[in-house]
């Protein structure tokens, strides 16, 4: 579904990436973990062309590498940036409409359908996305990127901050996306939380692909337990 070749990504003279190139497979939780720094939100803005880049990126066959990003959520691709940035004075339902800017007719299907997801926002739609939780602010923040219909769902640490307990129910949750046919590409610091549910994993280091394989063996490796898993 999304191919990357010899992406690099620049900030000013700094290379940030350096030429990694990856496949995510239809249907399948593919992982990229990694130090803070190894590249991986760099890889995730690039494909949305958030920053600037060289390299090759396809989606479904097609060429998007210059697209420009709207255009590229339109293709169907959608992305949960770190830190969540839902808008703090709209409400949890203004938040969803924004995020339908390209797919308005379906608004009140998908809006049900978002609540149906996270049980937690329907009593809360009323409320400023800023006066929430953080748990319920990625929530909001996953349901909000929902709402364009994407085939290819991004999520950049979207465990960050969050009590074990959250954590567990939004992995619960990108699991049952991808059972319904979303396919996930998801950069997540909890290196042992993502494997355990991903298809295939790729480890950058210093902006670099230095592994990759089915996200089973990488749990197994002795090297990645080390490094990541603390064991």
């Amino acid at each position: 579904m999304l191919k990357i070749r010899n992406l690099e990504v620049y900030y000013g003279l700094i290379k940030a990436v350096k030429g990694v190139s990856i496949d995510v497979e239809e249907g399948q939780i593919v992982s990229l973990i990694g130090s803070n720094g190894a590249g991986k939100t760099s890889t995730l803005q690039s494909i949305v062309n958030d920053v600037k880049k060289t390299g090759d990126i396809h989606f479904k066959d097609k060429t998007i590498s210059k697209l420009k990003t709207h255009n590229i959520i339109q293709e169907g691709i959608s992305l949960v940036p770190e830190g969540r940035r839902v808008f703090q004075n709209l409400t949890i339902e203004e938040n969803m409409r924004m995020g339908a800017f390209n797919n308005s007719e379906k608004y009140e299907e998908l809006q049900e359908r978002m609540f149906t997801l996270f049980p937690r926002l329907v009593a809360k739609k009323g409320q400023l996305g800023g006066t929430m939780s953080g748990g319920e602010q990625q929530m909001l923040a996953i349901a909000r990127a929902l709402m364009s219909s994407p085939e290819l769902l991004m999520l950049d640490e979207p465990s960050l901050g969050l009590a074990p307990k959250i954590v567990g129910e939004l992995f619960e949750t990108i699991t049952k996306l991808r059972d319904e046919g979303i396919t996930i590409l998801l950069v997540e610091q909890n290196a042992f939380a993502a494997l355990e549910i991903s298809d295939y994993a790729y480890v950058l280091e210093n902006g670099v692909v230095a592994l990759e394989d089915k996200a089973s063996n990488l749990i197994d490796s002795d090297e990645i337990r080390k490094k990541y898993l603390g064991g």
